[in-house]
């Protein structure tokens, strides 16, 4: 053994962190780096269930009355290492649920309750949802009880339902059919702020105008699932957190009414927790040590009494019965007025002047001593603002009304990301569909697939418009909350007929083709798009050399402008799409991020990304017929040449303005193509250039095709729940 062997005989020869570390990974050292990461962040070697579980069969075999009935006693089943409030855990498990599907935001549709992502960082330590890993930890016994079919993720949203219930308010109804993800969703864009609880102006390019907020981000701070409850940047001011709490809300595809509900309504029970000043409060369970068991927040003011625990340093409750749902709430913000003061930890909040010693609240642990009821600055909004007060005032002489629309805005909360009806299992889930749901009629199968295909190839159509009109229409699928795809055929209806992104002419006149077919047929337009985007790729394999036959399976169905909520569609818009090698023109991101963005989106891997944009490039499917990045001279064959030209070190590739690009003949000079950034990427990031190599070797031509074919079909079936019910 050397010098050198001595020296490190000492040291651990793992690399502490890896590449889940930000600290280590390689995007730390170089930060311009295209990071693929987003791709793969759920791959099948972080998952431990078996290769061939199926979590949609499994669901169907819970005994889902014996899971809401055992979660029903847990409530009042008080345990002395977290201790619950009143002797009813019905508050702690309503904020779990409410937090596990508050992060949800529509702009990408990302966040949310659908898969469990509350147990990792960044959201399991984020400061809004400290004490919260003792509420999952309380539900274990439930979870472990039942097993596989009982995902996290039903139970997490499952146990604000039944608590609200419990307590007296007839819910709207649960579905179950949610599925777990196995770890952090470090990948996902949650901002890009200095530090945890960064003041909004981070956020905001106007403090005054929340609507700034940069995009798709919905909370005021990172680390919050909403606002700041002790006003904007930690400053009370009822009428300034009014307008944050409207868009927050907005981005999270509620309306006023919902909004003034989910805050009266999410604040008729439980508490918050000021137990101990903030500065003694331990690290989160991201940063604690060991022996805390994955807790974090470590108190050392808590003594074992529900009294004494510390969450966000407001203390107290908003109504005088916590554990009971009633219309205390109203009760007391319209019949007292209301002054600013500090809680015992030292938050800004709200309490009531002079008020009756019967409104006050029993101490969570000591029935015997009182506390005055408490407001936060978001709660003072509902008094402040002008359109809140009045939706307010209106719940407060209608009781019923109330409880009606709070039980649906819950219900819309904690089911948004789930997609369709056709993702609902359970008992519980309400006959009534709700246009949030984006509701499609079961399309017919009976029709003869084959003689549709023929005239569509008789029809003149060429293989672009026929192509990119059934990209178009699939594309919109996001895996983030299953909304969009071409289940639908949404594409004919507003908004999404008229998107630039969708070429409306091009649209147009296509669809004026295939729309007769369908009829004639008895066959539903969303199919007839899919078919026609399959029949396209047939002919551009054949001119190819290879015959191919695409798999298809009917029963699309077509919504209605009535099932369609034109505005929540507008988040789907496509501002950009790298696969049909087009951005607007005054969109500032990287056309690369957003290839990556849309593809995680869809659902692609790295490999399916790269097969289906080099293929999409040789067939000729640019939007507007742009030439950039149809590096082959039989432009409509499926074929290999993107990735061998690319690949070919005959030639350059020098720049010639913001995201245009020139690839020249070393030999001649002249130009021989021209390129985007949303193109050489696949020759200039590693990871990339490794899979566009694959596809440039002489004995992977047919693989192409193959590859091609199934991540074509991929995207084509995202949205097709109903094959895998």
């Amino acid at each position: 053994m050397d010098g050198n062997d001595a020296k490190m005989t000492g040291k651990c020869p793992v690399m502490h962190g890896g590449n889940t570390s930000f600290n280590t990974h390689p995007t730390r050292w170089w930060p311009n780096a295209l990071n693929l990461d987003i791709l793969h962040q759920h791959g099948a070697r972080a998952n431990p269930m078996d290769v061939d579980y199926d979590h949609r069969k499994a669901v169907k075999s819970l005994d889902f009355k014996g899971v809401w009935n055992d979660v029903d006693a847990l409530l009042t089943d008080s345990q002395e290492w977290w201790p619950a409030d009143w002797g009813h855990y019905g508050g702690l498990f309503i904020r779990l649920s409410w937090h596990a599907a508050g992060s949800y935001r529509l702009g990408d549709g990302r966040g949310g309750a659908g898969s469990g992502n509350i147990r990792f960082e960044p959201l399991n330590s984020w400061p809004d949802n400290a004490s919260l890993e003792k509420a999952r930890r309380l539900l274990w016994p439930v979870k472990k009880k039942y097993g596989n079919a009982l995902s996290w993720a039903d139970l997490l949203a499952l146990a604000g339902t039944v608590a609200y219930a419990n307590m007296g308010l007839k819910v709207f109804g649960f579905a179950f059919g949610r599925e777990d993800i196995w770890g952090p969703e470090i990948d996902i864009n949650w901002g890009s702020d200095s530090e945890i609880l960064a003041p909004s102006d981070e956020r905001v390019t106007a403090i005054d105008d929340p609507n700034t907020m940069y995009n798709p981000l919905a909370a005021s701070h990172m680390g919050l699932i909403y606002v700041n409850p002790e006003g904007v940047n930690g400053n009370p001011d009822p009428a300034k957190t009014a307008k944050f709490v409207r868009s927050t809300f907005a981005r999270m595809a509620m309306d006023d009414e919902e909004t003034a509900a989910l805050t009266v309504g999410g604040h008729t029970v439980g508490k918050c927790h000021g137990g101990t000043m903030a500065d003694r409060v331990g690290a989160d369970p991201a940063s604690s040590d060991l022996q805390f068991a994955g807790f974090g927040w470590d108190n050392p003011g808590f003594d074992g009494k529900a009294n004494t625990a510390h969450t966000s340093g407001l203390e107290g409750a908003w109504t005088s019965n916590p554990t009971k749902w009633d219309m205390g709430y109203l009760d007391l913000l319209f019949k007292y007025e209301w002054a600013v003061t500090k809680s015992r930890a030292g938050a800004w909040q709200w309490e009531p002047v002079n008020i009756a010693e019967e409104d006050k609240v029993p101490d969570a642990s000591d029935p015997s001593i009182k506390h005055n009821p408490i407001m936060t600055d978001a709660d003072m909004a509902m008094k402040v603002d002008p359109t809140y007060r009045a939706i307010c005032e209106r719940f407060h002489k209608d009781p019923e009304y109330f409880a009606d629309t709070f039980a649906r805005a819950w219900f819309k909360l904690t089911h948004r990301d789930m997609g369709p009806k056709a993702n609902y299992y359970g008992p519980f889930v309400p006959d009534e569909e709700l246009i949030w749901q984006d509701p499609i009629p079961a399309g017919p199968t009976g029709y003869d697939v084959e003689k549709v295909k023929a005239k569509i190839a008789a029809s003149g159509l060429s293989v672009t418009d026929m192509v990119n009109t059934a990209w178009d229409s699939a594309r919109t699928y996001r895996g983030s909350d299953k909304r969009g795809g071409a289940n639908g055929a949404r594409i004919r209806l507003a908004p999404q007929k008229d998107w630039e992104g969708n070429e409306p002419a091009r649209l147009a006149k296509v669809l004026s083709v295939l729309e007769p077919i369908a009829k004639e047929a008895g066959a539903s337009l969303a199919d007839v798009i899919v078919l026609a985007g399959n029949v396209g790729i047939e002919k551009a394999a054949k001119a190819g050399g290879y015959d191919v036959k695409v798999p298809f399976a009917p029963g699309r169905g077509d919504a209605t402008a009535e099932q369609t909520d034109g505005d929540s569609f507008e988040s789907l818009e496509p501002f950009a799409d790298g696969f049909r090698n087009w951005i607007r023109s005054d969109y500032d991101t990287k056309p690369e991020e957003v290839l990556l963005d849309r593809a995680q989106l869809m659902g692609l891997t790295g490999p399916e990304m790269t097969v289906l944009l080099g293929g999409l490039r040789v067939i000729g499917a640019n939007h507007g017929g742009s030439k950039h990045g149809v590096f082959t001279d039989k432009e409509g064959a499926l074929s290999t040449d993107f990735f061998v030209n690319l690949t070919d070190m005959a030639y350059k590739w020098e720049p010639k303005g913001k995201n245009l690009y020139e690839i020249i003949d070393r030999k001649t000079g002249k130009t021989r193509w021209t390129a985007t950034r949303a193109d050489l990427v696949f020759g200039s990031n590693a990871i990339l250039r490794a899979y566009a190599e694959v596809y440039a070797q002489d004995d992977n031509k047919a693989k192409f095709v193959k590859d091609f074919v199934a991540a074509w079909t991929k995207v084509m079936n995202a949205d097709r729940f109903d094959l895998a019910a």
